[in-house]
């Protein structure tokens, strides 16, 4: 199969879909593989060591769409690329179609396969595509969280960790899943008073027994974040229902109980984020302010340690890649339940009801296209 690597064009978006190193895995089971010039400077990888691996340098994103009978990304295509998208062709990204219509639409009008890293899940359920990126997510969004409490950022001026004689600073987070645990983890670490909310009751238990001492888990519920809130230095959102939109768990109005300064984190907002008052902002313009509340709400954090989520994501990823250009999408989704999970649209067919649901749109079920 001829595999496209392309350069992301997404703002600050730094990461690339397959370090040198995939690339070679992905010539040694026969596959041709196409990377767009400079994919991988941003990473730390020169397009030499692309050349040595055994990809074709290519000139521009329109000859790998042309060319390429698979193409991967890191973020989800831009309106510009639509129409560079070809009938068939399998598209091989993270897509979080439930948050954006318009690319929702221009993917149906492709015709293309599209396959969404966030939505390839386990039988336990687990998301092994999204976690990595989950885990540099989860961690910057305490790093993020006390930056942006600092006062020179526009925060009441509390460090997390406090000193002797000081309070430490509250972090609330809201989820406890793979982002939500690793912001936990942090905030723990800086020696911050933290809460984790989770809505389950095997999760919580699972939690209390290898979180620290200073985590203190509670179910999540409306009433218990909206205590919560009002004692919070930074709050996090880090909820998930995959392929989904996220649900709007802190409204405008809630805003008013909060002290001025206070930093809200939406790691949620790349599903359309878990609170009212989040836009996706970017890392050169992180934050607003909404009733004296800060919001960082950046849809591409883990671009901003582009070099470790590189890495991270192509470990993840390489084996699926592989498995979709030695059999084909089809017979690879036949024979993996992973795989066929990941299926959003194919032949202008949304195969992923949470996103049919989203937009009130039909949905056909992958089986019978396969």
């Amino acid at each position: 199969m001829i595999v496209g690597i392309l350069k992301e064009i997404k703002a600050e978006e730094n990461r690339v879909s397959m370090t040198p190193a995939g690339v070679e895995v992905m010539c040694e089971h026969g596959h041709n593989v196409l990377v767009e010039k400079n994919a991988g400077k941003g990473s730390g990888f020169a397009d030499q060591q692309y050349k040595e691996a055994g990809a074709e340098l290519v000139a521009s994103a329109k000859e790998i769409y042309e060319r390429a009978e698979m193409v991967m990304h890191v973020k989800e295509p831009l309106p510009q690329e639509y129409d560079l998208i070809r009938p068939g062709q399998v598209v091989f990204t993270y897509l979080h179609l439930a948050a954006s219509e318009k690319l929702t639409r221009g993917l149906i009008s492709s015709k293309a396969v599209c396959i969404a890293y966030e939505t390839i899940q386990k039988a336990d359920g687990s998301l092994p595509l999204l976690t990595p990126m989950s885990e540099v997510a989860g961690r910057m969004a305490t790093q993020q969280g006390a930056k942006y409490l600092e006062m020179a950022q526009g925060g009441h001026g509390v460090l997390l960790g406090g000193v002797p004689g000081v309070d430490p600073g509250t972090v609330v987070v809201i989820g406890g899943g793979v982002v939500g645990t690793n912001a936990a983890k942090m905030a723990c670490g800086l020696g911050a008073k933290v809460y984790l909310l989770d809505k389950s009751l095997s999760r919580l238990r699972y939690l209390s027994d290898v979180m620290p001492k200073n985590c203190f888990l509670l179910m999540s519920s409306p009433a218990s974040i909206r205590e919560l809130i009002k004692e919070a230095d930074v709050v996090i959102g880090a909820v998930l229902i995959p392929g989904a939109k996220a649900p709007k768990l802190i409204t405008r109005e809630m805003l008013k109980a909060m002290r001025p300064g206070t930093v809200l984190v939406d790691v949620a907002i790349d599903q359309g984020g878990c609170f009212e008052t989040s836009k996706p902002t970017t890392h050169a313009d992180p934050i607003y302010v909404v009733d004296g509340i800060v919001h960082y709400c950046v849809a591409n954090m883990p671009g901003a340690v582009a070099k470790t989520s590189t890495m991270a994501l192509t470990n993840a990823t390489l084996p699926y890649a592989v498995e979709l250009a030695d059999k084909g999408w089809k017979a690879a989704c036949q024979s993996n339940q992973e795989i066929k999970l990941g299926l959003n649209v194919v032949d202008g067919k949304i195969t992923y009801k949470a996103v049919a649901d989203a937009f009130g749109l039909e949905y056909v079920a992958a089986d019978t296209l396969l």
